[in-house]
């Protein structure tokens, strides 16, 4: 004979069913409230980090590792508070980047690395406060500097500004 498993007697889950029917029929508006809220926490989608790794307080992550208060990022690695970030490696406060690395608050970057305030980039490296540009190296506010000059401003601007 073939065990029948786990599945559910039917004659008895017709007849919890016929008893929920009945106690649901016999509730009042506060009574049936209570159980409403219940069962609305106890069903709350807990959207969880599917495929991540070590990751605190992070929501709707996937496939990351070791983020930080990050919201619905996808195989980040060491970011801290980023939001919709994909393939972004150590990034913090950053918002719509992609395939990017050792960003700071920057917003929709792709595929650039070492950005500081800047916003719509890509294929960019060591820019600050840079909106806007594309292949570009060694600017501030968009303005190219030599590489040592670079850092000799950023690391002012940065003290000055706490960043």
């Amino acid at each position: 004979m073939k065990d029948r498993g786990s599945r559910a007697n039917v004659p008895e889950v017709l007849e919890q069913e016929a008893q929920a029917r009945q106690q649901v029929a016999g509730m009042g508006k506060r009574e049936f409230l209570e159980q409403y809220q219940r069962l609305a926490k106890q069903y709350t989608a807990d959207p969880g980090n599917p495929g991540s790794y070590a990751c605190e307080g992070c929501e709707r992550c996937a496939n990351c590792m070791f983020c930080k208060d990050c919201d619905s990022c996808y195989q980040c690695t060491h970011c801290t508070r980023c939001e919709l970030c994909n393939n972004c490696s150590h990034c913090v406060d950053c918002k719509q980047c992609h395939n990017c690395a050792y960003c700071v608050q920057s917003e929709n970057c792709t595929s650039s690395a070492y950005l500081v305030l800047c916003r719509n980039m890509s294929d960019s490296n060591y820019c600050f406060g840079s909106v806007g540009l594309s292949k570009k190296d060694f600017h501030i506010l968009n303005v190219p500097f030599p590489r040592t000059e670079y850092f000799k401003q950023v690391k002012r601007l940065r003290a000055e500004m706490g960043i």
